[in-house]
């Protein structure tokens, strides 16, 4: 079983020949809508990729609450955790340019409100073994909560260090599984590195510190991990991106719900990774998170 604890919005998208540059305003080529938060995204790839998976968070009791879950209750993730608000749904305003690369503007509005209470209370319905999945996108208060109960209840955690915070160091401290991508990397470990071997030296260092697993996603160069005392190197699919936006989510929900599902963690990460590539060939979040047919007959 899964439970992520996350935020929850409704993605606004234009698309741009280019991104503009600090100050340029440029035309833009086409717009859409799309259900999305870092916390509902990895929910849903964790859902797609075969797992059990409860959501807990909060909307508004505006328009947006309804398109923002509804791929969620489409596909059978348990609800019954999210609160509704007061304040306005998250939203997400998004540019993806013509070479799929994007600049992101969240607005957290319900996603602020989540509590610590609601961290407790997500945390006391699972079981030693299951998967807590949990980002940066809610207060920093309830991730620590989430965390430390968490922890003395025997459940697994994994945090995905996006958007990365000032406090992000003492929370992932507190985590069994971090995953972060090559700049939240670096910046979390206080070193520059300016190469892959010297990113392999840190995470050695680090896991030889903590004992944790260290993921770091590396675009098309795929993604490099320790576990255990060993390293871990995984390839995704060598494809043209159309949008990378749900690229990073999908691969943490395929991760989680692979380790969840009894895959050793070099098959579960290779999953992952496949899924994260087919994620980059249609634009949106949610509508590009593959299903596990898809992703399983790519490997």
């Amino acid at each position: 079983m899964i439970t992520i604890l996350g935020s929850i919005n409704m993605d606004l998208i234009a698309t741009t020949a280019r991104l503009p540059e600090p100050g340029e305003t440029v035309p833009g080529t086409g717009f859409a809508t799309a259900a999305g938060g870092k916390g509902a995204n990895q929910a849903l790839a964790a859902r797609r990729a075969g797992g059990e998976v409860a959501m807990a968070g909060a909307v508004g009791r505006d328009d947006f609450a309804a398109p923002a879950l509804a791929l969620l209750d489409e596909a059978k993730v348990d609800l019954s955790a999210i609160a509704r608000v007061s304040d306005p749904t998250g939203t997400a305003l998004i540019l993806v340019g013509g070479d799929g690369e994007n600049m992101i503007a969240v607005v957290p509005g319900a996603n602020g409100t989540v509590s610590e209470e609601q961290a407790r209370q997500a945390v006391g319905k699972m079981s030693p073994g299951d998967i807590l999945m949990l980002q940066l996108e809610i207060p920093t208060a309830t991730v620590r909560t989430a965390l430390e109960a968490a922890g003395q209840r025997g459940v697994t955690t994994l945090i995905n260090t996006a958007p990365l915070l000032p406090e992000a160091a003492e929370l992932v401290a507190l985590a069994d599984i971090v995953v972060a991508n090559e700049t939240e990397f670096e910046l979390l470990s206080g070193q520059t590195i300016s190469d892959n071997a010297g990113r392999l030296d840190v995470m050695k260092a680090m896991h030889t510190k903590t004992g944790q697993t260290f993921v770091v996603t590396l675009g098309e160069e795929g993604v490099v991990a320790i576990r255990d005392g060993e390293v871990f190197e995984a390839k995704g699919l060598k494809i043209e991106p159309v949008d990378t936006v749900g690229a990073g989510d999908t691969f943490c929900g395929y991760l989680a719900a692979s380790l969840d599902q009894g895959l050793d963690f070099r098959s579960a990460l290779r999953r992952a990774a496949v899924a994260g590539s087919l994620a980059c060939l249609t634009p949106g979040a949610q509508p590009s998170i593959p299903h596990a047919q898809a992703v399983d007959s790519q490997i």
